[in-house]
């Protein structure tokens, strides 16, 4: 069952439309309707990637690291955004905490709203 917080592998694809490869992305909320789709953004190691008071860098020595499942320190890339279908999720490798997950989600509202 896909949840808020999770992450989750992906093949993320590139802005250009080229297929990506395989990578983390966190599941946002999923959006309204039937159709099982979800609002995810990308997770990259390569901290340097990451827009300064935006994007959100998730370190080893956090308190949520552990359950992450991720292997080294990285970004939590708000600016790339996609809205996929679960079923090409290809399954959970870990989550963050609800308090990082709503410092996400509050980001990327006041982004949305130019405030």
């Amino acid at each position: 069952m896909i949840q808020e917080g999770q992450i989750v592998l992906f093949k993320f694809p590139q802005t250009d439309q080229i297929s990506g490869k395989l990578r983390p992305a966190l599941i946002i909320r999923e959006t309204p309707g039937s159709y099982g789709d979800w609002l995810i953004c990308m997770i990259s190691s390569q901290l340097s990637q990451q827009i300064p008071g935006f994007d959100e860098i998730i370190r080893e020595e956090d308190v949520d690291f552990s359950q992450s499942g991720l292997k080294i320190s990285s970004v939590i890339r708000i600016s790339r955004l996609a809205v996929v279908n679960r079923k090409v999720l290809l399954g959970s490798i870990g989550n963050i905490d609800s308090e990082r997950l709503m410092s996400i989600k509050k980001k990327l509202s006041k982004w949305i709203m130019g405030t």
